[in-house]
């Protein structure tokens, strides 16, 4: 009988680490691709969030909190924040891109075009989503999200542009670690210490964290 339990604990522990290698090795190929090298396009989106986080990280005032990669929910919406500054001043998103290549669009555009030319010689374009429109719909699911738990703030977001190629001049788009500084220093000082902490506490569930205490 004994041997029996032990052969059903078994069959049932090698079903669960099967089950667990498939989740695992398809965050893999998410992550690196099906050969197990990691994609160009996510290593240039990783070095971009790195780069962006050490220039942000140069201009922090001491009562800055700096938040990467927060992911939250609102209205059945989700959304990860590369980049969540919370001050007295604000909350300020910052959305990184570094996109290589030329850049073509509008603000209104769904879409923007990304051309290229290969060391090689060869040509290529191909379309990537607007990232205005992008942080656009992150700053209303923050909104939201605040509001939802009794915090009533002004939140403002933007785009940083590692390769400085933005195809517009918008008061979304940063280009300089100058601009950066006055997005999220330039203001009055609007948000209450309490608030500061509140909003601190809720959007660490699932992040990392960067800045000063």
């Amino acid at each position: 009988m004994i041997g029996i339990y032990v052969l059903i604990v078994m069959i049932v522990m090698i079903i669960v680490l099967s089950v667990c290698g498939v989740i695992f090795l398809g965050w893999l190929i998410t992550k690196l691709g099906p050969s197990g090298i990691e994609l160009p396009e996510k290593r240039a989106g990783r070095l971009g969030e790195n780069f962006a986080s050490t220039v942000i990280q140069e201009i922090l005032h001491d009562d800055d909190i700096m938040l990467t990669n927060v992911r939250i929910m609102a209205e059945g919406k989700e959304t990860e924040l590369d980049n969540l500054i919370i001050n007295k001043h604000g909350i300020f998103i910052i959305e990184v891109k570094n996109y290589s290549g030329e850049l073509f669009g509008e603000e209104e555009d769904d879409e923007w075009i990304k051309t290229k030319m290969t060391p090689g010689g060869s040509f290529y374009q191909k379309t990537v989503r607007n990232p205005i429109k992008q942080v656009n719909r992150q700053i209303y699911i923050l909104s939201r999200f605040l509001k939802e738990n009794d915090i009533h703030v002004w939140v403002d977001g933007f785009v940083f542009f590692v390769q400085n190629n933005s195809p517009i001049e918008s008061k979304y788009v940063l280009r300089t670690q100058r601009d950066i500084d006055m997005a999220i220093h330039g203001g009055e000082e609007v948000v209450r210490e309490e608030y500061i902490r509140k909003i601190e506490e809720m959007t660490m569930m699932d992040c990392s964290r960067v800045g000063f205490l």
